[in-house]
């Protein structure tokens, strides 16, 4: 999914992108999940993001269940998973299918959203001393 849907996805928002970005200012943020930490899948990201990617165990160290910052948890996987199931899919197929359209679908728009509440919750994180704020939200 990585290589077929979301890296291309992010560098055509980049290519697309009416503001001037630089990719050495972004980067790639894993989550924890034991599948994503398989060695495969940190030599991709060691290839595609060197040096810029935040997982577990890496030179930028991101604990595995942090769901009040992780913007995958807290926008990406319900965006999907609300449309993706918005229907039951017939089948683990048609389940692909649908995740990899919804993350097509993700605008640059959307993104910067997503980015500015990041930034909200680094506020709200700072102001609960680093400790869980996600129900304050």
């Amino acid at each position: 999914m990585l290589e077929d849907a979301v890296v291309p996805k992010m560098i055509e928002i980049i290519e697309n992108s009416a503001e001037d970005f630089n990719p050495q200012d972004g980067g790639f943020q894993q989550d924890g999940a034991p599948p994503h930490f398989a060695l495969p899948v940190r030599a991709y990201l060691d290839a595609e993001f060197p040096g810029h990617w935040i997982g577990r165990r890496i030179l930028v160290e991101w604990p595995s269940r942090s769901p009040d910052m992780s913007p995958l948890d807290s926008f990406l996987w319900g965006h999907v998973k609300s449309k993706a199931f918005a229907t039951t899919p017939r089948d683990l197929e048609e389940l692909k299918q649908r995740i990899t359209e919804e993350c097509r679908l993700i605008t640059p728009h959307m993104l910067r959203y997503v980015r500015e509440e990041f930034v909200n919750r680094l506020f709200f994180c700072q102001a609960k001393n680093g400790e869980q704020f996600e129900q304050d939200l």
